[in-house]
């Protein structure tokens, strides 16, 4: 089973082509994607996607967005999670090469979604950029507080933070960068993940991977990244498809197992 951890089939880029884009990446072998929320202030629209019987999605605050609601609470996210189409808390996190937040709301917006994953149970989708120190800093604050499962979403970060947080039981998704020629340190990484851990996503509308890099992305181009994980890690297809799909269902067991 194919399945894309992370899209955002809600982004104005699909506006023209939303269902013919859903309708291509199904006849691609697609099975199974989560929608992903980049603020809690949109949520309707990318819950709406996720009335489809394959979609889900997640409720969160990118950390571009967090100034939108610096004082985001725990209990809003909590709330909204009930629905069962849910599946996951963010994407939140630290973005430090961009700040179109300041970082110590980033950081308070994160806190909370971290506090809402603990309490509710479901994975922390996590995007983290030029902010490992304080990213490690923070989870492992976090976790001593109380275990929470969190997933490294389209992890190009270092190595160090990617052991800090394998240590916490993190899980990773590998994307389209992947591919990229000039991501040599990103695929050195990923031959280093744990491979129980590991799963694939598109990011798309971003991130087209290679051969269509440049393009706007859609989970139809998943098939490209998953063959590129296989060739890093030296795992056959079949082996790449049944190894990300066993990790996808651990980590979003609120989906149920087809």
């Amino acid at each position: 089973m194919l399945i894309d951890s992370h899209v955002n089939l809600h982004a104005p880029q699909f506006d023209e082509d939303r269902q013919a884009v859903i309708d291509r990446a199904r006849a691609a072998g697609i099975a199974l994607m989560v929608n992903i929320s980049d603020k809690v202030s949109g949520f309707s629209a990318v819950r709406a996607v996720a009335d489809a019987p394959d979609i889900w999605c997640t409720v969160g605050t990118h950390p571009h967005e967090a100034k939108e609601n610096p004082d985001l609470s725990a209990q809003t996210l909590v709330e909204l999670a009930g629905d069962p189409k849910v599946v996951g808390i963010g994407e939140t996190g630290l973005d430090f090469h961009y700040d179109l937040s300041p970082r110590d709301i980033q950081a308070r917006v994160f806190r909370a979604h971290v506090a809402a994953a603990r309490e509710t149970g479901l994975p922390l989708v996590v995007h983290t950029r030029e902010a490992d120190e304080m990213m490690g800093d923070i989870l492992e604050e976090e976790f001593e507080r109380g275990p929470f499962r969190m997933l490294m979403h389209c992890y190009t970060s270092g190595a160090e933070l990617a052991r800090r947080a394998a240590a916490l039981g993190a899980w990773f998704s590998v994307s389209g960068i992947a591919t990229f020629k000039a991501a040599d340190d990103v695929r050195a990484v990923i031959a280093d993940m744990p491979g129980e851990r590991i799963i694939v996503e598109t990011d798309c509308p971003y991130l087209a991977p290679v051969p269509h890099r440049g393009r706007r992305n859609e989970p139809a181009y998943l098939p490209h990244v998953l063959a590129k994980l296989a060739e890093i890690r030296g795992w056959s297809l079949p082996e790449a498809e049944r190894r990300t799909e066993a990790a996808f269902f651990a980590l979003f067991d609120r989906i149920p197992r087809p």
